[in-house]
């Protein structure tokens, strides 16, 4: 069963799987995660893909990681990818096809407010999650501080992205919950 939720302030729709309600979600974003850049980037780290005419860096790990850790949260593209995530990440990573993916209101009066929050609001509402990302605001952790659920922000450098260190981080955050 999937159900589409529109934000309060029309941000868009999204689509969400309603199977495991009692994991939290895990909104991952690509570039700076899944995508690297900056820094020596050598070909033990990765390798380079033309997606949609752009040249990706795409991590050698970062995929492992995400599917052991779809044993413990509901994965969530939170990317402005936004469809493209599924369009072409599956049969590059051979990730699972069919991950929901936020999508984005790009309103440039919104202020100072993180881009992504009133779609990952909309989306989440109480359900605990983590997000992954690169480029996390003090409004990203003044938000994370305020919500009810219990809600955990992992930054990545853009040149290492998802690494053992923060797969291990979100493993034990999850399972913690879990055992809450």
């Amino acid at each position: 069963m999937s159900t589409s939720v529109e934000t309060k302030d029309g941000v868009g729709k999204c689509r969400e799987s309603r199977a495991d309600w009692h994991k939290p979600l895990l909104l991952v974003d690509i570039d700076g995660v899944i995508s690297l850049f900056g820094g020596r980037l050598t070909a033990k780290d990765g390798s380079f893909h033309s997606i949609d005419g752009m040249p990706h860096f795409l991590s050698a790990t970062a995929a492992a990681h995400l599917l052991d850790l779809a044993d413990d949260f509901d994965l969530v593209w939170c990317s402005g990818w936004e469809e493209k995530a599924d369009e072409h990440l599956p049969h590059l990573l051979g990730l699972p096809r069919g991950l929901p993916h936020l999508h984005f209101e790009r309103d440039v009066r919104r202020g100072n407010a993180h881009w992504k929050l009133a779609a990952i609001d909309a989306y989440a509402r109480e359900r605990p999650l983590a997000w992954i990302d690169d480029a996390l605001s003090d409004a990203c952790h003044e938000w994370a501080a305020a919500r009810a659920a219990p809600t955990l922000l992992v930054k990545t450098e853009p040149a290492a992205g998802l690494t053992a260190r923060e797969a291990a981080l979100l493993s034990r955050w999850a399972r913690e919950l879990a055992g809450a």
